[in-house]
């Protein structure tokens, strides 16, 4: 099985058609989408309608954001600028896009026996993995030997061999084969609003057959999804952080 793997997209379409044009020649036996499709990024309506016409099957997690928007969550906790995001979507989102982010599923989401989806942690959907230590809790209760999750926006592996924990972060483009005697909890990176000082959109493949997740960085108009952002009355934080990586 090829996997396809975005996670993310936060509202930028600019980004997700870079991507989505990127791969539009390769074959995937499943695209899995690890949430956040919505907030922050002028482009809403664009990036639900284009996830649902990806191509073969797919299977999406929701994320913190598509639950602010949705009105499952009240965000309570989000910075201004992120909370007046949210607010805009759910006003800028069609009944019928609406509906379906409120109707995304709650991860892990199980794709088979040997392999998960999730937004943040596999044990909470919410909560951030950065650590050694965020990690090693999650291996410690999640047995599954391969889980993509987001929500970091940083693109990344975290490995457990042993009790030994290693972690990759990821940059440029390149790949990996994976021990089939090691657990993985792998993170693709932000497609719409990377956080790791490189702007290019992020995503992944995962061959599962040969075991070699391969992660690429991709070139898109980013002062064009700036300028949406600006139109829209968003915070013009929000615009800014896209050329900085941030």
């Amino acid at each position: 099985m090829r996997y396809l793997i975005l996670s993310d997209m936060h509202g930028n379409a600019d980004a997700f058609g870079a991507v989505l044009d990127r791969t539009a020649d390769e074959d995937f036996d499943v695209t899995l989408v690890l949430g956040d499709l919505v907030g922050y990024g002028a482009s809403p309506n664009r990036i639900v309608e284009q996830v649902q016409g990806l191509r073969g099957k797919v299977l999406v997690v929701r994320g913190n954001h598509d639950k602010v928007v949705a009105g499952i969550d009240s965000g309570e906790y989000f910075n201004q600028a992120a909370r007046a995001a949210a607010d805009w979507t759910t006003a800028a989102l069609s009944t019928e896009n609406l509906k379906y982010v409120l109707e995304l599923p709650q991860g892990p989401v199980s794709v088979h026996a040997g392999l998960a989806i999730c937004h943040g942690s596999p044990l909470d959907e919410d909560a951030y993995v950065f650590s050694e230590v965020d990690a090693f809790e999650i291996f410690r209760r999640h047995k599954v030997p391969v889980t993509f999750f987001g929500h970091t926006h940083v693109p990344s592996i975290f490995s457990i061999h042993e009790n030994r924990i290693q972690v990759l972060a990821l940059r440029s483009d390149g790949s990996m084969r994976l021990d089939p005697e090691t657990r993985y909890l792998v993170n693709p990176g932000s497609i719409g609003q990377p956080r790791d000082r490189n702007p290019l959109a992020a995503y992944m493949t995962y061959d599962e057959a040969e075991r070699t997740v391969h992660w690429f960085r991709v070139e898109y108009p980013i002062e064009l999804a700036q300028a949406r952002i600006v139109k829209a009355g968003l915070p013009s934080l929000l615009a800014e952080r896209l050329s900085l990586g941030i």
